[in-house]
């Protein structure tokens, strides 16, 4: 299918349809930080299971310009009922409601990346418009995302719930990403205060880093939400990332501009 009338030379393919470009979307190259591992066993389920839900956008050359994972689960309507640990709770619930027989009745975003060389061609709100196409095309209700909001990094000790209250004069979110999601027609619902939990050794976090990690306390790691949280004694350290829930109804093709 393609992406949009706009996009001359790129489509969208799922790995259903798809399977031989399961290893090219793992791989293609993104933003996320080296320390944010997700387990690959619920990675690697959720790929053979819901391989229709898993999205790649290529080019004419058939290379991967952009990548759209999720996952479908059950989901009540009420903003209270998704969970704080959304990003690590969100491949549990999937992997709980699919093997108990509950309606998958919503999609949950985990991931929209985009290659390095097409981050100038707006792909990140048409990746997210094609993966709430789709969504509507499988029969689903609604689309929710624990988005990570992209310029979050540059303030990590502000509480993630002032930084979402964070807006333009025109009324739409200061945060490039949470923008998108707006602007798509997605609402802010509330923060997931715990979506991603990563420990390590010291020794682990100063491979991922190349940071020091030789005193206690709190550390600024590049491209952390929050500080992470080092304990020489114990020789560990931990990262608590927030994210941010937003919902998108799929009953209509309506989008904010």
């Amino acid at each position: 299918m393609s992406l949009t009338a706009l996009d001359t030379g790129l489509h969208v393919a799922s790995l259903a349809e798809r399977p031989d470009l399961e290893s090219a979307m793992l791989t293609m190259e993104s933003s996320w930080p080296a320390y944010i591992q997700p387990d690959p066993i619920l990675v690697h389920w959720a790929f053979e299971r819901h391989a229709q839900h898993q999205l790649v956008v290529l080019d004419d050359e058939n290379r991967v310009a952009a990548r759209a994972a999720s996952v479908p689960l059950a989901w009540n309507g009420t903003p209270d009922s998704l969970p704080d640990t959304g990003w690590d709770e969100a491949l549990r619930q999937c992997m709980a409601d699919t093997y108990s027989g509950e309606e998958l009745n919503t999609v949950c975003a985990l991931e929209i990346a985009i290659a390095p060389d097409r981050k100038a061609q707006n792909l990140s709100a048409r990746t997210l418009a094609a993966l709430k196409d789709h969504a509507r095309r499988l029969g689903h209700h609604n689309l929710v995302a624990p988005v990570r909001p992209s310029l979050k990094h540059t303030q990590p000790h502000l509480s993630m719930q002032e930084y979402t209250t964070r807006t333009r004069e025109d009324g739409l979110p200061e945060d490039p990403w949470l923008r998108v999601h707006v602007r798509e027609g997605g609402q802010v619902l509330k923060v997931c205060p715990v979506s991603m939990t990563i420990s390590g050794s010291l020794t682990q976090w100063r491979a991922w880093t190349g940071l020091p990690f030789d005193t206690s306390g709190p550390v600024e790691v590049p491209g952390a939400l929050t500080p992470v949280v080092a304990d020489a004694e114990h020789d560990h350290a931990v990262y608590i990332e927030p994210n941010v829930w937003v919902r998108h109804g799929l009953s209509s093709q309506a989008r904010h501009t």
